[in-house]
C-alpha cells in the first residue's frame, strides 16, 4: 500500500477528470482514476506514470451501488484510505420534458448527483477517522438555473449542490472540507474542439486552469473555506 496521500477523480477523462489528476500526482499523491472506460482510463494512468506519478485506473460504474463500492475498495486496498475526492462525473442529454423517457431521466439525475452520493459514503468513514479530508463536486450553471431542454442535467446538478450544502453543513466541523465549483461556461477538451472547430481558445475553460482552483480548494486553511465558487472565461456574459 503507498505511503503517499491519496486523491480518487472519479468521471476521468480527456479534459477537466484528467487534468485534476495530474495536479493532485504532481503533489506527490496517489491517484485514483474512475470511469465507465478501462481502455481509455489505462491511458491515464500511463501517462502519469510516465510523468513520475502513482496511479490506479479502476472502472466504475457510478450509477450502481455495488460497482462504486468495489471500485472504492480497490483503491483502499492498493492505494490507501483517499484524503481527497473528486467527483466529476456527468451526464447530459438535452431534450424538452415531453421527449425525455424516463430511463434517461433516471440516468442524468443517477450520474449528475446520485453517484456523488454514493462516491461520498465510500470515502467520508475514512475522512471522519481521521478528522480531515476534502471532497470537491464539480457543478454547472444549470445546478443554479434550470434552462429549457436542461431539466435532464438541471435537476441532477440542483440535487449535487443541495448534497454539498448538507455535507458540508453535516461534516466541516468534523474537518472535512467540501467544496461545490459551477463550472460556468465550456471547458476546453478534444470533445468541445471538434464541435466548435472555430472557438478561440480564451473564450473557453482551460482544463489546467480548473486544475490549479481545485488544487487551492484542497490547500485552503481551515479558518477560510470555500463552500461554492464559479468558474469562467473573462469573456462569458453571466
Amino acid at each position: 500500500m503507498s505511503e503517499a496521500k491519496v486523491a480518487v477523480v472519479v468521471g476521468v477523462g480527456p479534459g477537466l477528470g484528467a487534468s485534476v489528476a495530474h495536479r493532485f500526482a504532481r503533489e506527490g499523491f496517489a491517484v485514483g482514476l474512475m470511469a465507465r472506460s478501462a481502455d481509455k482510463l489505462a491511458q491515464f494512468q500511463k501517462d502519469i506514470e510516465t510523468s513520475g506519478g502513482k496511479a490506479l485506473a479502476v472502472d466504475c460504474n457510478v450509477s450502481d451501488p455495488v460497482s462504486v463500492k468495489a471500485a472504492f475498495a480497490q483503491v483502499q486496498s492498493q492505494l490507501g484510505a483517499p484524503e481527497v475526492l473528486v467527483y466529476n462525473a456527468g451526464a447530459f442529454t438535452m431534450a424538452g420534458i415531453l421527449e425525455l423517457t424516463p430511463d434517461q431521466f433516471e440516468a442524468n439525475w443517477k450520474v449528475n448527483c446520485f453517484g456523488a452520493f454514493l462516491a461520498a459514503q465510500q470515502v467520508l468513514p475514512k475522512m471522519v477517522e481521521r478528522g480531515r479530508g476534502t471532497i470537491l463536486l464539480t457543478g454547472a450553471t444549470a445546478g443554479t438555473r434550470g434552462s429549457a431542454r436542461f431539466a435532464a442535467l438541471a435537476v441532477g446538478k440542483f440535487g449535487l449542490r443541495a448534497l454539498a450544502q448538507s455535507l458540508a453543513r453535516e461534516f466541516g466541523s468534523q474537518g472535512i472540507h467540501i467544496a461545490h465549483i459551477i463550472i460556468d461556461g465550456m471547458i476546453n477538451t478534444p470533445r468541445v474542439q471538434a464541435m466548435a472547430p472555430s472557438r478561440e481558445a480564451h473564450t473557453l475553460l482551460s482544463p489546467e486552469a480548473i486544475a490549479e482552483t481545485y488544487w487551492q480548494l484542497y490547500k485552503q486553511d481551515a479558518t477560510a473555506w470555500t463552500l461554492e465558487l464559479d468558474l469562467r472565461p473573462a469573456v462569458e456574459k453571466f
